[in-house]
This record gives C-alpha cells, sequence and structure tokens, in this order.
C-alpha cells in the first residue's frame, strides 16, 4: 500500500509560493492540493472551496473548539488560517499525496507533527526589495497591507532553516525544475 505523504510549501507573502504549486500539480497527477481555511472575505476571482473554505471569525473559531484542524493561526487580528483534518483525509482517501501552500508557522506545524513523511519546502525571494516589488505588482493590496506582509516577511524569513529544503525564486523556471527534482526524490523514497 502507498505511504500518504505530505509536501509543504510555506514562504513569505510576494516570494512566489503559489505560482510554483500551481506548476507542481501540473506535473504530478498523485498530488493534491489541500485548500486551507481562513476567516477574510474572498479576493476579487477567489473562489470558495477552490481558493480557500472561507469562515466568518465565528465560524472558525467554533472549529478550532471542535479541534477539526491539523494546524491553524491568528495570522493578523482576527485573521485565521488554518488546515482541516477532513480536507487532508479527503486526499488520503482517493489514494493521493497532499500538497500545502501555507503559512510559515503552519508549514512548521505541519512538518513537527507528520516528521518521516513530510517534505518540508520554503520559498524564498531574492530579497525582501524584490518582495516588495511583486506584492505592489499584484495590486490586490493597499500600502497599509504591504508594509504589514513586507514587516511579516522579515520574521518569516527566520523560519527557513526549519524547512527541508529552501527554494530561491530569482528564476522561476529554474525554481519550479529544481522543485520537481526534490519532489520527485521524495515521493520515489
Amino acid at each position: 500500500m502507498k505511504k500518504n505523504k505530505l509536501i509543504i510549501f510555506s514562504a513569505p507573502s510576494g516570494s512566489g509560493k503559489t505560482t510554483i504549486v500551481r506548476q507542481i500539480l501540473k506535473e504530478f497527477p498523485e498530488l493534491e492540493f489541500s485548500i486551507s481555511a481562513c476567516s477574510r472575505s474572498p479576493r476579487e476571482a477567489e473562489v470558495k472551496g477552490k481558493d480557500y473554505h472561507f469562515f466568518t471569525i465565528e465560524e472558525f473559531k467554533a472549529k478550532i473548539e471542535n479541534d477539526e484542524f491539523i494546524e491553524w493561526e491568528e495570522v493578523y487580528t482576527d485573521n485565521f488560517y488554518g488546515t482541516l483534518k477532513s480536507e487532508v483525509y479527503r486526499i488520503w482517501d482517493k489514494g493521493n499525496h497532499v500538497i500545502f501552500d501555507v503559512d510559515v508557522v503552519g508549514g512548521v506545524n505541519i512538518k513537527a507533527k507528520y516528521k518521516e513523511s513530510s517534505l518540508a519546502i520554503f520559498v524564498k525571494a531574492p530579497s525582501i526589495q524584490v518582495l516588495e516589488e511583486r506584492l505592489r505588482d499584484r495590486g490586490t493590496e493597499t500600502e497599509e497591507q504591504i508594509q504589514k506582509r513586507v514587516n511579516k516577511a522579515t520574521n518569516e524569513l527566520k523560519f527557513a532553516a526549519k524547512f527541508d529544503k529552501i527554494i530561491i525564486n530569482d528564476n522561476l523556471e529554474q525554481a519550479v525544475l529544481d522543485t520537481k527534482e526534490i519532489i520527485d526524490k521524495f515521493l520515489k523514497g
């Protein structure tokens, strides 16, 4: 029987992890994306149940009380993110491996719970300045939100050493190739 595995991607906002994860999902049909839960409103073009499981703050807190998360965190005040147990089991029940695109603390927490069966990858932008430019280029956040994310990124970078592998995303094509090679070895191991 195939052993259930987890691949965890974490990074500061603007590092390009979501873009890399999307490319990886195209290359590995045995991987399935774990849809995170959050308590924020959907951004334009985000779809409930596809991009995130969106909950009110009260609904999210009730799920915490009911022990429905593998991990969760209050990323900003009243802005919760987490990984539902039901999401992981849904993927494993189909015989697939789970791929996560999660906050840095969430990534460390998942790795701690599933040491032997997980691969944790930290994606870094080449610099804080490049990261800030990428956030601005998105055009999805206010100046205040951008500054919050840049400040948070400085702290998140301190977690990189807790991950199995670090990918520097200064050339997306190369970052994807490096990531594919790492994942291929892990899945075959």
